[in-house]
């Protein structure tokens, strides 16, 4: 297969038909993509199963159908509940035939449920899965449906924005589409607006500026950073956005295609970079054992003054009952530049979150017709319950969102490019380690050079 570098993919154009596509599902045309397209890779064309399967009728017949779905959330919380909402919506509005049973698996026991489920061929209709390098495996195994060939079969294409597809394109390195969105994100550094004010600081620009801020809010006695370690990925995070900031965009994909390696130089001083935080105390105590959602909770009641996260964080940002900080309280900040000529300020780590996938094997009609729905449903529904974005066209108004949601759209529109998330090329094996390594790398048992060591290691042994 062939791969092709994320960094660049959204100029500012395709990003900024993000909104210009917002109010009118016409406005965009999910067949012809500005963004970077690359080849397919051999064995990911559709099973003859979902090349037979058409509409029977030109509306929904409602037909019988019970939808299994397999999740990280609850369906109260987080992407659950829109997922709970639009199911009920559907049944509702549409189709009382429909019903759905909704499984729960935690996010560090995806990948090893998923690849139970794949090995005993029992996939559910729909689940949550990972973009990039874990959606490849599937989509080479024939597993997965082609959901650019749904959304053209029930003529609804243009319900995606065209730069949530060139996304979810580069990341799996197809001509097609086999996973629908759930964000359009952008990722970086929400801090405590009170806190930096009682510490005397500014939002930083520069790295240099990032160490001074955190220095002076650790001497004011307040926990600079809450990291969310115990999920791995809130720390992968941290150490990904400095890498990327002394390396440049391509760091990742350089090191999965063997140009570079993990233990070269940049990527050491990136790990060693995190612990060294770790060391300060800017993480506070027990780093490891506090979650991501404990994380934003430290945030948004005072208890530290920065959180690295993504947009999707606008629906805990939104609720007052979790946001104690306010409907201002919470200010957000691209990671700081370290040289603009390997990776400026308008680059931004940008990715579709956890996506949804249907299993070929259990694809038909009435799976069809729902994801149609959702397609043209998500949206809407998103932007009215959360104030999220989530790769969807919509037709309700902005005017009205809270400002953290505008937030987030005024950021989308001004990044020119992107970079990808730590694991985002990585194999199941080479991620597992650099998960797996991220805790002892904080608490000191692993040096620097062993963590990234380790991960070299892997990748050579997946060769």
């Amino acid at each position: 297969m062939k791969r092709k570098v994320l960094a660049g993919i959204l100029a500012a154009a395709m990003i900024t038909s993000l909104l210009t596509g917002c109010g009118n599902k016409q406005a965009s045309d999910g067949g012809g993509q500005t963004g970077a397209e690359t080849e397919s890779a051999a064995g990911t064309e559709p099973a003859a199963g979902a090349d037979s399967v058409k509409p029977s009728a030109a509306e929904d017949p409602k037909l019988t159908k019970n939808m299994k779905i397999l999740s990280i959330w609850a369906e109260d919380n987080d992407n659950g509940v829109l997922i709970k909402a639009l199911c009920e919506k559907y049944q509702k509005e549409v189709n009382p035939n429909f019903t759905w049973d909704y499984e729960v698996v935690s996010s560090d026991n995806l990948r090893q449920k998923v690849a139970t489920l794949v090995a005993s061929n029992d996939l559910p209709d729909m689940f949550v899965y990972e973009s990039g390098k874990p959606i490849v495996d599937l989509i080479e195994a024939g597993k997965l449906v082609n959901v650019s060939k749904v959304l053209k079969d029930f003529n609804c294409e243009d319900a995606l924005n065209p730069s949530a597809v060139s996304l979810l394109k580069s990341l799996s390195g197809t001509e097609d589409i086999y996973d629908l969105p759930l964000g359009m994100n952008v990722e970086g550094f929400w801090y405590n607006k009170a806190l930096f004010e009682q510490a005397g600081c500014q939002v930083p620009n520069t790295w240099d500026e990032f160490e001074s801020v955190l220095a002076k809010l650790k001497g004011a006695g307040i926990q600079p950073i809450a990291c969310g370690a115990a999920d791995k990925w809130g720390a992968t995070r941290l150490l990904n956005s400095y890498l990327v900031r002394i390396a440049g965009p391509e760091a990742m994909a350089k090191a999965d295609e063997g140009i570079s390696n993990y233990t070269d130089e940049d990527y050491v001083k990136a790990a060693q970079k995190i612990q060294d935080w770790a060391k300060a105390g800017y993480f506070g105590e027990g780093v490891n054992t506090v979650d991501m959602n404990t994380a934003g909770s430290m945030l948004m009641t005072g208890q530290a003054a920065i959180f690295y996260n993504g947009s999707w964080f606008t629906s805990n940002l939104n609720d007052a009952s979790q946001n104690l900080a306010g409907e201002d309280g919470i200010g957000f900040f691209n990671v700081p530049v370290v040289d603009p000529y390997v990776s400026d300020e308008s680059s931004y780590s940008m990715n579709c979150g956890n996506i949804l996938s249907f299993s070929q094997k259990n694809y038909d009609e009435a799976t069809g017709w729902f994801m149609k729905y959702f397609a043209e449903n998500m949206g809407d529904l998103a932007m009215e319950l959360q104030g999220s974005v989530k790769g969807y066209n919509y037709t309700v108004s902005a005017e009205g969102a809270s400002g953290y949601t505008q937030l987030v759209l005024d950021t989308i529109n001004n990044a020119e490019s992107a970079f990808t998330w730590f694991e985002a090329t990585m194999g199941n094996e080479v991620q597992n380690v650099a998960k797996d390594g991220i805790q002892t790398l904080l608490t000191g048992e692993l040096s620097a050079e062993d963590y990234m060591k380790s991960i070299q290691e892997a990748w050579d042994m997946s060769q």
